[in-house]
């Protein structure tokens, strides 16, 4: 078992920025890659940034550039600097993590429990 706490989430100006964290614990030796989802009113939850156990990270194409995921290993946080933020960007944002079980391949996902954020235009 995974679990994660978030915490970094509030109200912005547009062109401001935030960072969100992601605190594991648990069974962390585990976890294959860890990442962040967001959820705006009336749409599907959405990948925004993941980085691998081995530190190689992917990208929603709607915020290259402009968010970093990043991870701190002796504290099993994981972040998310987000910059020129836009009032698209609203949402809630998830942390996730997953674990891979190794004599069925079966993928366990661990949700946080979801942070608003909120970017005024």
């Amino acid at each position: 078992q995974v679990q994660l706490v978030e915490s970094g989430g509030g109200l912005v100006l547009a062109g401001g920025s935030l960072r969100l964290s992601c605190a594991a614990s648990g069974s962390i030796f585990s976890i294959n890659a860890m990442g962040w989802y967001r959820q705006a009113p009336g749409k599907r939850r959405e990948l925004v940034a993941a980085i691998t156990s081995g530190g190689s990270t992917n990208y929603a194409d709607s915020v290259k550039g402009r968010f970093t995921i990043s991870r701190d290993n002796a504290k099993n946080t994981v972040y998310l600097q987000m910059n020129s933020l836009k009032p698209e960007d609203t949402a809630v944002y998830y942390c996730n993590a997953y674990t891979i079980a190794v004599l069925t391949a079966a993928r366990y996902d661990y949700w946080g429990q979801g942070t608003q954020v909120t970017v005024s235009s």
